[in-house]
């Protein structure tokens, strides 16, 4: 079962999360980081440096209330780190506090703790193990499983503190009920789902959201009355939530006559990673070590909701609960003649292929790494180094645009090149009218160097009301035909506010071949016109002089016309 959900809408390439994965578990495809889940070891890093929450944890809660609702038995497994992560007077309140929500029934998941120690002692006494790694930190199982499989016998075989109370309280409580965990964990759902065949826990939740399920039900913890503490006591196996408790519980146990093995804790991934290097080597033997993922413990789990100052803190006041006595004997008899303790473990290794040398070289070359003097190493990426961020490209868990010192640099490089090669004028003034930049194209139009530009306002060099009502009206403006002659040209402006940086953007069309020819073509149609005027006028002069000429003709044919008919009707009249 998924842990850990991915919002893509949400994630802004920030690659925080890829600078927090110790194991690299972090793919980037299409500017978006995604969880690899055959690579993931649940510790929950990447869950709490994400600033734009594109990682959410997958809860249980409302299928919890759910039985709830319907009646079903419900018992809880209280991780002892309770003890430092809730506020209360007394320890019972936090039970009286979980039963009001419902459950039937709350048990400090200790007491699986005090089974497990006990087997942990019986590995120490059989002294036939080369190394023991303890296997109650599942991230700590999933990376050793994962990228150490060589190191899978040094696993103890034993169950988890929660598994075990699980199944002691199925044998207690009858196999019907539900057995719900309450910690400060991510892996411990994946163990539950994923690596527990028998499903003894039938669902995980964290104390953030228990916390949050308590205010909205109104419910105080210091406000309630305590309940009795269950008679069979953990005794100093309630320490296993911090750095060195398991080591605590076996030595308050006894120690066999004999003491063969070296006794130490690691916390932390990136001490745990160190650690097994050094096992790889063969270096360290008859070792007893105790490893947890969580810097300081189960008390900095990812899911505590408790800022990491509160570490020490948090250590102190458990230890102050706790006293470090042996677990009741009453605890014991629930030993592997009534259930099993024991676990396998298995090489789940994803085999990633690995790239020559002349395909990393080749890689690198793509973001300008043509020599080792390239390789910056700054780790922007994610990546600590630019070979193993090549490597990850190959491996497509990477991709090649991560390169930030490469992209902003071609950016840079398209920039100049857009202001050194461009036609148009580019100027970007601040609010105060001081130049920021001033392109090749301006220093040519406005005889001004850029050195020049950058001490120079720009009121200094042209009227800048039109600029001063961009930055008044957070507006742009655009395609107005302005002449500067001052400097001989006339120019189309846009001027373009950006808001981020509260400055003007102005670029400037030169458009004066443009007007010249716009003015030499008018011209030509002036000449035109008065030509065709010149040959119009004369040729009404002449219609005019034709007009005249017919006229005296017309008339001189009309008298002599009417003469003629005059005479021949005298002639008749006679």
């Amino acid at each position: 079962m998924r842990a850990i959900n991915f919002k893509p809408t949400q994630c802004s390439h920030c690659y925080r999360c890829v600078r927090v994965c110790q194991v690299r578990a972090i793919t980037v495809k299409d500017q978006q980081a995604q969880i690899m889940e055959d690579s993931c070891i649940l510790c929950g890093d990447c869950l709490n440096e994400c600033p734009q929450d594109a990682k959410t944890y997958v809860s249980d809660l409302e299928k919890v209330k759910k039985w709830i609702s319907l009646e079903i038995p419900v018992v809880v497994s209280l991780a002892p780190s309770y003890h430092s992560l809730f506020s209360y007077k007394k320890p019972g309140q936090v039970f009286s506090a979980l039963k009001r929500l419902g459950f039937t029934a709350v048990r400090e998941t200790a007491e699986g703790a005090a089974l497990v120690t006990n087997e942990y002692r019986k590995l120490l006494e059989q002294k036939t193990m080369a190394n023991i790694i303890t296997t109650c930190c599942p991230s700590v199982n999933l990376l050793i499983e994962t990228y150490y499989p060589a190191l899978i016998p040094y696993l103890a075989p034993v169950i988890s503190p929660m598994t075990a109370h699980a199944r002691l309280l199925k044998q207690e409580y009858g196999p019907d009920i539900k057995v719900v965990f309450i910690g400060p964990c991510i892996s411990k759902k994946a163990e539950a789902y994923e690596n527990d065949p028998q499903m003894d826990v039938d669902a995980v939740l964290n104390f953030h959201e228990v916390k949050q399920w308590l205010r909205k039900e109104q419910i105080s913890v210091k406000a309630c009355d305590p309940l009795p503490l269950p008679e069979q006591g953990p005794g100093a196996n309630r320490l296993y939530p911090i750095t060195g408790g398991i080591l605590t519980s076996i030595n308050s146990s006894g120690t066999p006559e004999r003491e063969t093995y070296r006794k130490f804790s690691v916390d932390g991934v990136a001490n745990c990673i160190d650690l097994c290097e050094d096992l790889l080597t063969g270096d360290l033997s008859r070792c007893f070590i105790e490893m947890s993922a969580c810097e300081g413990g189960c008390i900095q789990g990812p899911m505590t909701g408790k800022a990491k100052l509160a570490r020490f803190r948090s250590r102190v006041e458990l230890e102050e609960d706790v006293e470090p006595v042996p677990a009741e004997d009453a605890l014991l008899h629930f030993d592997a003649a009534h259930f099993s303790m024991s676990r396998a473990f298995r090489d789940l290794s994803p085999n990633k292929a690995m790239p020559t040398e002349a395909q990393i070289r080749k890689i690198l070359s793509k973001v300008g790494k043509s020599t080792r003097e390239d390789e910056l190493d700054c780790g922007a990426c994610g990546y600590p180094t630019c070979r193993e961020k090549a490597i990850a490209v190959f491996q497509d868990k990477a991709e090649a645009s991560m390169c930030i010192p490469y992209i902003t640099e071609k950016a840079q490089s398209l920039a100049n090149l857009i202001l050194e090669t461009s036609p148009n004028m580019t100027i970007v003034v601040d609010r105060e009218l001081r130049i920021l930049e001033f392109s090749k194209a301006a220093q040519k139009h406005f005889h001004l160097n850029h050195k020049e530009a950058l001490e120079t306002y720009l009121f200094q060099l042209i009227d800048t009301d039109d600029f001063e009502w961009v930055f008044e009206q957070k507006q742009s403006l655009h395609n107005k035909k302005v002449k500067f002659p001052d400097y001989g040209f006339t120019a189309i402006v846009n001027l373009v506010y950006i808001k981020k940086h509260d400055a003007v953007l102005a670029i400037l069309i030169d458009i004066t071949k443009e007007e010249e020819q716009a003015m030499e073509d008018y011209m030509k149609k002036l000449e035109t016109v008065e030509l065709a005027q010149k040959v119009i006028d004369k040729q009404m002069t002449v219609v005019q002089q034709i007009a005249g000429l017919l006229g005296e003709t017309t008339a001189e044919t009309k008298v002599t016309l009417t003469n003629m008919c005059k005479t021949l009707l005298d002639e008749d009249d006679e």
